[in-house]
């Protein structure tokens, strides 16, 4: 298959997923800061892009986080790490998987995965998604706690937030129109921190 018609499929899988939203100036730059081009990272590591294309289109590696008003294809400069460490891109749905007790739960995390959509952490593991499904639920939930509102309830909450922000991004304009509505940094670092300042 030739390389054009590889890379055309890779812009209409995530458009399919992400829908078509246009990526503004601020978009640009901002991916250009926090990712890098398929092609420059795989010509770094000896790889050929069409391989790494033909991975992604058969669900064995995630597709872009981005696709940048050019068009090119932004991923995380650790896009192959996951796959190195399970022993290979054919080995790394299993391995991912493996990270939950509930297989079910690793299959809909390795789904999320594989959607490129994972633009929510600075490094993507099973670990880092584990702790941020963990870190947001406590925020979430925190209000609720019968201590809330006091000093230690405010020192533990802010923790909680603090370690939250080190995990995540800043997002960009653009993942709040394909995500359809605010971000988790939004809701659980930016928000709460405003309703509820450290004390």
């Amino acid at each position: 298959m030739a390389e054009n018609d590889l890379e055309q499929q890779i812009a209409e899988r995530f458009r399919e997923v992400n829908g078509d939203h246009p990526m503004t100036e601020a978009d640009d730059a901002y991916v250009s800061g926090q990712f890098v081009v398929l092609e420059e990272l795989c010509a770094a590591r000896g790889l050929d892009v069409r391989e790494a294309r033909r991975l992604m289109l058969e669900r064995l590696l995630p597709l872009p986080g981005y696709l940048r008003s050019d068009g090119r294809e932004m991923v995380p400069a650790g896009l192959f790490a996951l796959a190195d460490e399970a022993g290979g891109a054919e080995k790394l749905g299993a391995w991912f998987v493996s990270h939950w007790a509930d297989p079910a739960v690793g299959e809909e995390e390795w789904n999320a995965y594989l959607s490129g959509q994972y633009v929510c952490l600075h490094s993507v593991t099973p670990a880092t998604i584990q702790r941020k499904d963990h870190l947001t639920a406590a925020v979430t939930a925190a209000p609720d706690e019968p201590d809330a509102g006091s000093a230690r309830w405010s020192a533990r909450l802010h923790l909680l937030i603090d370690e939250l922000d080190a995990l995540m991004p800043a997002f960009s304009p653009y993942d709040r129109l394909r995500f359809g509505g605010p971000t988790s940094r939004d809701t659980c670092v930016v928000a709460t921190r405003a309703r509820f300042p450290r004390r």
